[in-house]
């Protein structure tokens, strides 16, 4: 077994693969950019190698300096996580001419399959379905139009070496193909060093399933059953979960033996993923095709070990210290259900636009988990696991990925699980950026969702015109309403002590006009008990002020003192000026809280009208100026391209809302842009 192993990653994928090492007694080098200089992955390894500037093209993407790291340290192998250079034959051929273990599969493998294009070749070949479409490299635009009017639309363009969702598009006209080609060729190169594109048929109504892999280097090879990580954006994944509501057993026993059959091809080992897509249209469930494999650990690993019990990171480092599995496919079975949120750095309010910036509060609803080898240490605390590599203070940077952290739940069913993480979800206090935890709380309420009714165009189909907040239904619009009865006047009694002026005798007020959204309730404390609009809530919480979180339990209006709680309410609580902004359940609620004499005055309050900003091309994030598609003085129509803005890797086409002249452009191409700045101003 190795002493010492270097990992070639950031964030929270570090963290993970250095508690495991931890656990086997084995000590870790941790290689940072000038971003990364105080990052948690930094300070949890047993030392550390400044590798150069903020930008991964100048840090995480050259070999040659993990390299000179692992000889300046004597590590003795390297695990590159995923992304970055875990799929880099280039960079695994020179470790093995350094004598440096790679913690992955062997080079002839990662040839073989981590091409995309190359690798459906070899599935056919096989055997094995593929989707239909172009697999040979493609010249240029019209090479690509032509090809697209052939398959027949819609069509996917994917960049051969990409991955996470970046260098994807999807095209249902030939326009669509002319405007996104290009995109796809530069977001190939810039993420992956790698500008081919191949095309293929987009499959209706798909649900993406994947079969994870297991193989040592003495030719044993197992699946270890599947997940299913359909609910995606902009073919990133959202949502994943283990075992798939929609696979059953004789559909998991050919998926998992074809993968396997496929992994043997090439000589495979160490953990890897075979990515498939399923019709959703067909009821048997056996119209599924290849899409790519991934000769890398995956992000939502954590869902498989949740359910095998197994420690994926850990298997790794042993099959590349040459250890035999020490299972055989028998022993793998399905030990109850497990979900990961991926809570990203994006508004949802905002169109899911990145969001950059200092992360002012951040707790999440566990302090991660400790591996201590067995299953249930896998599955964090009570159920709960969050895997992140972020600090309370820390920054998100325009430069990396935008995930913050993976939140994972395990519970004996899928409903359970699903609980578990609204509960977590709103228990998880994040500030000083925008992020998706209200969307991922809302997915998991969803009646589709609970169902198992899952495609790719989940989110799309749901949420056509954007999200803006889970609907709250009457329960929770009582139970907010007590609330901020409650803590108002528990506020008002704080304020009345310290001020003193009002005598000790004096009561804090206990009736109160609760605004919600454009509803008003009657909200009024008399000694234990809460009235909203003169119905009784009986509601326990525990609240200090200042506290900017409550847990409220609902209950029954009975005396029975040994009742269950109806419901459990994880609220956060924001200061306004005039109330509170709480946050549960998938949305934020604006609470205007007044004594009840006051209230019918703010009826005569001016409401100020907002500045009409549509004449003005606004920077929705921080990011790269691309390109800009137009001149002053020329005319646009709406949905016309006026700029390419890149930002967290992606590129986002600004366009036009209406017709208009192009007046002064502020910015030019390769201009770093501060969100909300001018790009360009339309008369």
């Amino acid at each position: 077994m190795f002493s010492k192993i270097l990992i070639a990653n950031r964030g929270e994928i570090a963290c993970r693969v250095i508690k495991t090492a931890r656990r086997m007694g084995i000590a870790t080098v941790a290689v940072y950019s000038d971003a990364d200089a105080r990052a948690p992955f930094v300070r949890m390894a047993d030392e550390a190698v400044h590798i150069g500037p903020a930008p991964a093209a100048e840090s995480y993407l050259i070999a040659d300096k993990i390299i000179a790291a692992c000889k300046a340290t004597g590590a003795e192998a390297v695990h590159p996580g995923y992304g970055f250079l875990s799929e880099r034959t280039s960079f695994a051929e020179a470790l093995a001419k350094e004598g440096i273990a790679f913690i992955g599969p062997p080079v002839n493998a990662i040839a073989a399959m981590g091409d995309k294009i190359e690798s459906k070749k070899l599935a056919k070949v096989a055997g094995v379905n593929v989707v239909p479409g172009f697999v040979g490299e493609i010249e240029d635009t019209e090479h690509a139009v032509r090809i697209s009017n052939e398959i027949g639309y819609p069509v996917m363009m994917k960049a051969s070496a990409g991955g996470g969702g970046k260098g994807m598009r999807l095209a249902y006209t030939e326009t669509d193909v002319r405007e996104g080609f290009e995109s796809v060729k530069r977001e190939g190169l810039n993420s992956f060093g790698d500008d081919r594109v191949f095309i293929e048929k987009f499959i209706l109504n798909p649900r993406h399933i994947e079969i994870q892999i297991l193989g040592d280097q003495h030719g044993n090879i197992v699946y270890l059953n599947e997940r299913e990580c359909s609910i995606q954006r902009r073919h990133q994944k959202v949502v994943e979960e283990a075992p798939s509501p929609f696979v059953t057993p004789a559909m998991r026993k050919a998926m998992g033996e074809q993968c396997v059959a496929l992994a043997r091809a090439v000589g495979y080992y160490s953990a890897g993923t075979v990515e498939l897509i399923v019709s959703g249209a067909d009821p048997t469930g056996e119209s599924f095709y290849f899409l790519e494999m991934n000769t890398r650990l995956q992000v939502e690993h954590p869902v498989t070990e949740a359910i095998t019990g197994i420690d994926l990171v850990e298997q790794m480092i042993r099959v590349a210290a040459g250890e035999k599995l020490p299972f055989t496919q028998a022993d793998i079975g399905i030990d109850g259900w497990s979900i990961e949120n991926r809570v990203y750095a994006e508004d949802p309010y905002r169109g899911f636009l990145p969001s950059t910036g200092r992360l002012t509060r951040y707790q999440p609803p566990v302090d991660g988990w400790t591996d201590d080898g067995s299953a249930n240490g896998r599955r964090g605390v009570d159920g709960v696991r969050v895997d992140d590599g972020v600090y309370e203070g820390g920054e998100v940077s325009m430069f990396y990925d935008p995930m913050i952290a993976k939140l994972v739940t395990w519970a004996p069913t899928r409903d359970e699980a699903a609980d578990l993480q609204i509960a977590a979800l709103d228990a998880f206090e994040i500030e000083g950026l925008g992020h998706n935890v209200d969307f991922l709380s809302a997915i998991m309420q969803h009646p589709r969702f609970r169902s198992g009714e899952l495609t790719t165009g989940f989110i799309a189909e749901e949420y056509p015109a954007g999200f803006h907040g889970a609907e709250a239904d009457t329960r929770t619009v009582g139970v907010l309403a007590a609330v901020a009865g409650a803590i108002a006047t528990a506020d008002a009694d704080r304020a009345r002590r310290i001020d003193g002026q009002l005598g000790d005798e004096r009561a804090a007020p206990g009736d109160w006009a609760v605004r919600i959204g454009k509803e008003d309730h009657a909200v009024s404390l008399e000694e234990d008990a809460i009235t909203v609009d003169g119905q009784p809530v009986a509601i326990a919480l525990e609240y200090t002020p200042g506290d900017r979180f409550v847990s409220v339990e609902l209950y029954e209006n009975n005396d029975d003192d040994e009742a269950e709680p109806l419901e459990t309410y994880g609220i956060q609580l924001s200061p306004t000026h005039t109330g509170y902004r709480m946050t549960t359940r998938g949305a934020k609620h604006d609470v205007r809280i007044l004594p009840a004499h006051v209230a019918q005055y703010a009826q005569h309050m001016i409401e100020k009208v907002p500045p009409d900003l549509s004449k003005f091309l606004i920077c929705p994030m921080p990011g790269l100026l691309v390109s800009l598609h137009v001149e002053e003085g020329e005319e646009v129509q709406p949905g016309q391209p006026l700029a390419t803005v890149e930002a967290m890797k992606m590129e986002n086409i600004l366009r036009a809302e209406k017709a208009a002249t192009v007046g002064k452009i502020n910015a030019k191409q390769g201009d770093s842009l501060a969100v909300d700045e001018v790009i360009l101003e339309l008369e």
